[in-house]
């Protein structure tokens, strides 16, 4: 049987964790978002103007801010653990973990000011 050639260490047990922990968090941030956005709302869906009232709750564009960060940080984990899975040369993978912050922090900065504006408009 061949040995295979590692080009990277296999995933760390803390990055392991934060994806774990950051699915947790994503699913009980979901529940709340039903909750209050399809159960609670009259018709079972928020108007154009209940959306700008809902957001002028401090918590709220925190929450969804938080939301966000918990998604992108899941997902981008995500996506690195499937490259590296194919088990790419050295140099590749680190310009890869460098490009996934990179990616990871604009997507971020991006929702994140879509959430003010939002606020901003209430």
């Amino acid at each position: 049987m061949e040995s295979m050639n590692r080009s990277q260490p296999p995933e760390n047990y803390l990055i392991w964790g934060v994806k774990i922990i950051a699915g947790i968090c994503i699913l009980a941030l979901l529940g709340v978002h039903f909750v209050v956005n399809h159960l609670l709302a009259p018709g079972g869906l928020l108007t154009y103007a209940d959306i700008l009232s809902y957001y002028q709750n401090p918590i709220v564009p925190m929450m969804e801010i938080g939301f966000l960060v918990l998604v992108v940080v899941h997902a981008l984990l995500g996506l690195r653990s499937i490259l590296l899975d194919l088990h790419l040369p050295a140099k590749i993978a680190s310009s890869m973990d460098a490009a996934l912050i990179i990616i990871g922090a604009v997507m971020i900065a991006y929702g994140a000011w879509l959430v003010i504006k939002v606020v901003q408009l209430g």
